[in-house]
């Protein structure tokens, strides 16, 4: 009995290390379109339901989508090279099938489970949505159906289209269920949804420049892969210079004059970011800053909106 419980849990922990539950970033979204919300629809019942099953069928969607990532990564050699034994600071067990916790038949069938739950929830979400504006359910199809493409099937990011894919993902994943709350858009919701999808995209593209061995060996087409470093370096910068000009664009959009300052934190963290990628040559260093740059770039955006919106 002990073996079983022992041997269960293992297996439990490699299958929440396969779906990188541990990884909020996307999931955040919905805590935008909340704020985002009128006071009156955010205790909306109708609204809350959709949006927590919207959120739910995400979970298990891009659980469905990483899974298959890690699938086709593990088989094309490109994840054993990135988490080789010798690079101690990229952890191996984050990877079941490169640590051997799980097999390739364990992870195929949990990404179909977890892709077919993901879609009946996503289809529930809009049975019970007060709105469906055909652009939204447009949206969501276009999404679920590239996730568990991104890397199966017709493997979206070995096309050359992982960088947009990554930002794109977020900017569904925020007016998706806005779009299921409200039915409507507006240009201060679309540049906040666009802010919070260049979050992942700014710590991505720093993995993508430790991943350049492994991408290349695989021909998988990321920037950082097809270009040399210096143009990634610009690549990079760019992507964040984009960024900082969107916070500045924000009032013209809609939003009020003093939201590039309540964004300051986020602008002076990419300077600090890009500093430590490329000056000081640390880019997992850079890439884990990234991440807490999107968070605290969340926290920006919700306290700006429950202050916008009362």
């Amino acid at each position: 009995m002990t073996t079983f419980t022992a041997t269960t849990r293992t297996r439990g922990t490699a299958y929440f290390r396969l779906a990188k539950l541990d990884i909020l970033d996307y999931y955040l979204g919905v805590v935008v379109v909340w704020t985002l919300l009128v006071p009156a629809l955010r205790f909306d019942a109708g609204v809350l339901t959709t949006t927590g099953v919207f959120l739910l069928g995400e979970v298990f969607v891009i659980a469905a989508m990483v899974a298959l990532d890690d699938l086709t990564g593990y088989r094309d050699g490109s994840d054993v090279t990135n988490y080789s034994p010798d690079d101690l600071a990229r952890r191996r067990y984050r990877k079941p099938l490169v640590a051997g916790t799980l097999t390739e038949d364990q992870v195929l069938r949990f990404a179909w489970v977890t892709g077919v739950i993901g879609a009946l929830l996503w289809l529930a979400a809009i049975a019970i949505a007060p709105h469906t504006p055909l652009w939204t359910l447009a949206l969501i199809a276009v999404t679920y159906f590239f996730s568990l493409q991104y890397s199966w099937g017709v493997k979206l990011s070995y096309h050359g289209f992982q960088e947009f894919f990554i930002a794109g993902l977020g900017w569904a994943l925020v007016l998706a269920p806005y779009g299921l709350a409200t039915g409507r858009i507006d240009g201060f919701v679309l540049a906040q949804a666009l802010l919070f999808g260049l979050g992942p995209l700014l710590f991505g593209v720093y993995s993508n420049t430790n991943d350049v061995a492994g991408d290349r060996s695989v021909g998988r087409p990321t920037v950082a892969a097809l270009t040399s470093p210096r143009g990634n370096m610009f690549f990079v910068i760019a992507v964040s210079a984009a960024e900082v000009a969107l916070i500045a664009a924000v009032p013209v959009l809609g939003g009020p004059w003093w939201f590039p300052l309540a964004l300051l934190p986020t602008i002076l963290l990419r300077i600090r970011q890009v500093w430590i990628g490329f000056a000081q040559h640390d880019i997992l260093r850079a890439r884990m800053l990234g991440i807490r740059v999107h968070r605290i770039t969340v926290l920006a955006l919700v306290v700006v909106n429950l202050v916008v919106f009362t």
